[in-house]
């Protein structure tokens, strides 16, 4: 075997500039393949954390049912008291959750004593929803970050509601809303922030204390009818759904149903789309890798066979074994995906640290200049080139068979 390795790398070399030409189109298709998986998952994991760090969170704890009729932020779905103390538990005890924070999510009539309109609201624990979202400061277009953020009394206003109803910073407003009895409450806040809008459920909520939600509310005790839950690995989100979801399984409700849904934020928010997008997007370059890689395997040891004809004749003459003639441009082939894809790789990553040097910068919505910084994982990088040299050993399989198949008199009367 040793000596067909010699043998293929010489004939390699006697074709130098095809050679250099052939590993410099699979170098290039490596470095196309791994540039864009590191710099568009960058981009994904960005975009990821403005969503799940500055609203949603990872994953979210509900009572059944309360997220198919989430438009009307139903409080008879709300998390009773012993049921906040079940999920509390679990989630004290669950190795992969960072941080976790109760909301109680409520609709209602939003007033500047001049005009009136209706506004959803998030009644928060200020210290732990900062520990669960915590980008969440960084959405204040006005007002002071803080780590307390939210005082009782006062609210962070959504910037449309805001514009539209010409309230600034020290404004007093009305809030209005209705107990799920159907008894009416009114209490006066001061707006204390201006919160920019994101896409996506909750991204247009304005934000209150929790006291002050329950006492609009007219609720005693602990209640909540939401929890996000920030993840200390957002690589194990499904991973810790599962156990949550099966730890939370034996509590059943009326219908001998589950008590609670766990969704994660890729059903809950539209950017997951997106970044399905993007994945479907990097297969496509890997098919064109793939393309490449095998278009110009395929030309080079075509070329080859044709060109050697004769000398193939010979080494069939003095008994050289078919399945020793397939081997050696199964080897050839093997030679150019492993130079091809070790340069590419090399290059791939001196690129990406040269990127992380200086690192790329990105606008979302108003905050600026987020930086995007390109990896790649090495699982990657090996991924990619054993399906370089899987598939340039594969390209060379019909010109080597052909190779193999010849009949010696007949080829070596080829000229």
């Amino acid at each position: 075997m040793g000596n067909l390795f010699k043998i293929a790398l010489r004939n390699l070399l006697r074709y130098k500039r095809r050679t250099l030409l052939t590993s410099s189109l699979i170098t290039i298709g490596v470095m196309a393949v791994l540039l864009f998986v590191a710099i568009s998952g960058a981009f994904k994991n960005m975009m990821i954390s403005q969503i799940t760090d500055s609203m949603i969170g990872h994953l979210q704890v509900h009572k059944r049912g309360y997220v198919a009729s989430i438009d009307n932020l139903p409080l008879h779905l709300n998390l009773a008291p012993k049921e906040v103390q079940i999920i509390e538990r679990e989630l004290d005890d669950m190795a992969g959750v960072e941080a976790y924070s109760p909301r109680i999510k409520f609709g209602g009539m939003f007033s500047n004593f001049e005009e009136t309109t209706n506004v959803r609201l998030n009644g928060v624990d200020p210290a732990r929803e900062l520990a669960s979202a915590p980008l969440l400061a960084k959405r204040l277009l006005q007002g002071k970050e803080s780590a307390v953020m939210i005082k009782s009394g006062e609210i962070l206003v959504p910037e449309l509601l805001a514009r539209g109803m010409k309230v600034k910073l020290g404004d007093t407003v009305v809030i209005v809303a209705t107990n799920r009895d159907g008894s009416v409450n009114a209490k006066t806040f001061t707006v204390s922030g201006v919160l920019e809008g994101l896409s996506g459920p909750g991204g247009r909520d304005g934000y209150v204390h929790i006291d002050d939600a329950k006492e609009i509310l007219r609720i005693d005790g602990i209640e909540a009818n939401e929890y996000a839950i920030r993840l200390k690995d957002p690589g194990a989100l499904h991973e810790v759904q599962a156990h949550l979801t099966e730890s939370l399984a034996a509590n059943l409700n009326k219908q001998n149903m589950p008590k609670f849904e766990i969704h994660s934020w890729e059903k809950l928010s539209p950017f997951y789309n997106i970044a399905r997008m993007i994945d479907l997007m990097t297969l496509f370059i890997r098919i064109m890798l793939i393309s490449i890689v095998l278009v110009s395997v395929m030309n080079v040891m075509i070329m080859a066979v044709f060109e050697r004809i004769k000398e193939i004749g010979t080494i069939a003459a003095i008994g050289t074994r078919p399945g020793k003639i397939l081997s050696l441009f199964l080897i050839e082939g093997l030679s150019l995906g492993i130079l091809g894809s070790l340069i590419g790789s090399i290059l791939s990553l001196a690129a990406i640290l040269i990127l992380q040097a200086n690192p790329l910068t990105f606008d979302f919505g108003r905050q600026k200049g987020l930086v995007l910084s390109p990896t790649v994982d090495l699982n990657e990088i090996l991924i990619v080139s054993l399906l370089v040299i899987a598939i340039s050993t594969l390209a060379s399989l019909q010109p080597a068979f052909k190779a193999s198949r010849m009949e010696p008199v007949t080829a070596m009367r080829q000229v």
